[in-house]
């Protein structure tokens, strides 16, 4: 028996050194792939993995001088706070209200448009099409938000303008309450809309040519095309975006909302993300802040589990 043992452990070790000799062997003929993806690895660990050290001040009553070490434990005290402030349920319902408005009407446009794009036989004008979709996503917020501010501001903006010479009285877009959502969503959309459709275009020019020629053989028009292959094509990655947007589905974009707050829309316009930057770096409540960036995350990442679940019960590959 123990040599029998003693055989299988000498075994055991000769595999794994074998399958160690192979992840070595793998590293070194590849060497280059991983130094190429050496600083994207870097940005994560930096940006994103250090940082979260920091949620400790969450459970503390955080004093910049103490440090994290030395700060005085307080447990679910900030979260307690939270849930429990009346703002709560105010600064719950705007962000779930912008967030579903994104999510709908926000989310599909970038496949409606690919799906268009994809349609258009002349490339030069594809091109053209392409590049002015593409371009308003290198604009910043803040010059994106200066020029609603031009086209819609009752001083003077075309848009008010125009509505005016038609006999119609002037609709102050920038500080009403009911369109502060409407201009919110609408601006996301001439912003990322476009650059949203770089997926989608990839995926679709994945899509076997073959399959057409033999739609259009049993008589398929574009319609029968568009539903019976190029949709069910590109399903997974419209799934693993769905899926991945529900992880920042609270977040609504803090320097968006941020430009476009003013005292009249306050009260529909106030999110978690102005909410943080309000308490935790205006009036320096960290660890009351980090409580709140730590919720967000909390929920994200639930609807990201969830998703996922649900995707791969209906057969879909999910994201892992």
């Amino acid at each position: 028996m123990k040599g029998q043992h003693a055989a299988r452990l000498q075994l055991r070790h000769k595999y794994l050194f074998f399958k160690e000799s192979l992840f070595v062997r793998d590293i070194v003929r590849d060497r280059w792939l991983y130094f190429i993806l050496f600083p994207g690895i870097l940005y994560f660990v930096i940006f994103k993995y250090v940082p979260m050290f920091g949620l400790v001040m969450a459970f503390e009553d955080y004093q910049p001088h103490l440090g994290f070490m030395n700060s005085s434990w307080v447990g679910l005290k900030h979260f307690e706070r939270f849930f429990t402030e009346p703002q709560f349920w105010i600064l719950f319902r705007n962000t779930i209200l912008l967030a579903i408005y994104n999510l709908v009407f926000f989310f599909p446009l970038p496949i409606v448009l690919a799906l268009m794009l994809n349609e258009v036989r002349n490339k030069i004008f594809k091109r053209f099409a392409q590049t002015l979709l593409y371009l308003p996503h290198f604009v910043s917020w803040v010059v994106a938000v200066g020029i609603f501010y031009v086209l819609f501001t009752t001083e003077g903006g075309i848009v008010n303008e125009l509505i005016h010479r038609i006999g119609i009285e002037k609709i102050p877009f920038l500080l009403s309450e009911d369109w502060f959502r409407t201009m919110i969503v609408s601006q996301s959309i001439w912003k990322e809309a476009g650059w949203g459709t770089i997926i989608f275009l990839a995926a679709l020019s994945g899509v076997d040519l073959q399959l057409y020629e033999a739609s259009r053989i049993d008589g398929a028009g574009r319609w029968r095309q568009l539903w019976h292959i190029t949709l069910p094509a590109i399903r997974s990655t419209i799934v693993i975006l769905f899926i991945l947007r529900l992880g920042t589905f609270l977040d609504t974009g803090f320097e968006h909302i941020f430009l476009m707050l003013n005292s009249m829309n306050r009260e529909v316009g106030e999110v978690f993300d102005t909410y943080v930057y309000m308490k935790g770096l205006t009036q320096g409540q960290y660890s009351y802040s980090a409580a709140v960036g730590l919720f967000k995350s909390m929920v994200g990442l639930v609807l990201v589990l969830g998703s996922n679940w649900m995707a791969k019960k209906l057969g879909e590959e999910g994201i892992y």
